[in-house]
């Protein structure tokens, strides 16, 4: 649904459509929320960065739960696909590509733009008025909403050195066809990092053949542990055919032409300088959206509310979570982020402006 929506005040907008998004508008209509009152902005509706840049990457989660996840809202119409897709035919116990969700997610996200409102642009900032939230668009529409999701996303922490050195972001590393180009044989690689996307690099370097790999680290690996109703290190712990390679090479006979050494300033002093590239695998920063009057905003990590109407989930707005031995992690996945709505969304419904 694509009507005009310049002249509609809108119950609720969710700024994004990657799983996140996606999974917002599910939760509000299974809370009662009508389709024909959600507005849905994004610049694509083409599943988001998961598509854009990481379909490539070998995900730590079992199949199981990204089917859980396409099957948990009735909105998502998934049950009356008219195909069966990829993923479908996979083991539900293994792990798999990212790229087998981004077919189904596109589904999910037609099937959602029918009944809701959907408009193809961004939002540059957001401004409280007379009860409701103005969306300033990068095309300058003004739509107006009474409560907001931000499912905005996030990009990869930037650089820190301060030797010059050639970088290779996150969005060429991860994605091993553009890695091969990236580098070659004569090439000493850093990698700072110790996190499941650090590990795959240190695997996928090697195994193109680049002289050195050099993994700059904080502290040890943390392997996930499944447990009887939850997982120890769900969230930071490796998991899946990662896990197996670490185990093997890392915390076993470490490769020839791998070493790893304490990210301190002595050993970055030292080292860096015989390197010719550099990899930061060191985590993601939220894409943020202005907020007229808030500069300095900031979420509640436990129930994703930052002003009365405006709340952020998924990766930009991560819930904290806490396990029964005092661990604290950020909680991220597409299971994770729904079934943190499925219990925040009737909160948000009562937390208007």
């Amino acid at each position: 649904m694509n009507n005009n929506a310049t002249s509609k005040h809108f119950e609720w907008a969710i700024i994004g459509a990657g799983p996140a998004g996606i999974a917002s508008i599910g939760q509000l209509i299974e809370n009662g929320v009508k389709a024909e009152d959600i507005l849905w902005v994004d610049p694509s509706f083409k599943v988001g960065d998961l598509a854009q840049y990481w379909s490539n990457v070998s995900s730590n989660t079992i199949v199981k739960v990204f089917s859980d996840f396409l099957n948990k809202c009735t909105a998502f119409n998934y049950a009356k696909r008219p195909t069966e897709f990829a993923l479908d035919e996979l083991s539900p116990l293994e792990t798999c590509k990212l790229s087998y969700t981004i077919e189904p997610l596109q589904y999910v996200t037609k099937e959602l733009q029918q009944i809701v409102h959907s408009v193809t642009t961004s939002v540059a900032k957001l401004e409280l008025a007379n009860h409701f939230w103005n969306l300033h668009t990068a095309d300058n529409q003004i739509l107006k909403a009474k409560s907001v999701i931000m499912a905005t996303g996030a990009t990869p922490c930037a650089g820190f050195l301060k030797q010059p050195i050639e970088e290779i972001d996150m969005y060429n590393a991860l994605d091993s066809n553009k890695l091969k180009l990236k580098v070659n044989a004569n090439d000493t690689v850093a990698v700072f990092g110790s996190s499941h996307s650090a590990i795959i690099l240190l695997r996928e370097l090697l195994d193109l053949g680049v002289k050195q790999v050099i993994n700059f680290y904080r502290e040890p690996l943390k392997f996930a542990v499944p447990l009887e109703s939850w997982t120890l290190f769900d969230n930071t712990g490796l998991k899946g055919t990662t896990a197996v390679w670490a185990r093997e090479h890392i915390n076993g006979q470490l490769p020839e032409r791998l070493t790893r050494v304490v990210s301190d300033q002595a050993n970055i002093e030292q080292i860096i300088p015989t390197c010719t590239k550099v990899i930061y695998a060191t985590g993601f920063k939220p894409r943020l959206i202005e907020v007229v009057g808030c500069p300095d905003y900031k979420y509640n990590p436990h129930n994703g509310i930052i002003a009365p109407g405006l709340f952020g989930v998924g990766i930009a707005f991560p819930e904290s979570t806490t396990d029964i031995y005092g661990n604290n992690e950020l909680s991220v996945g597409l299971w994770k982020f729904i079934t943190y709505l499925d219990r925040v969304v009737p909160l948000w419904l009562k937390y208007s402006t």
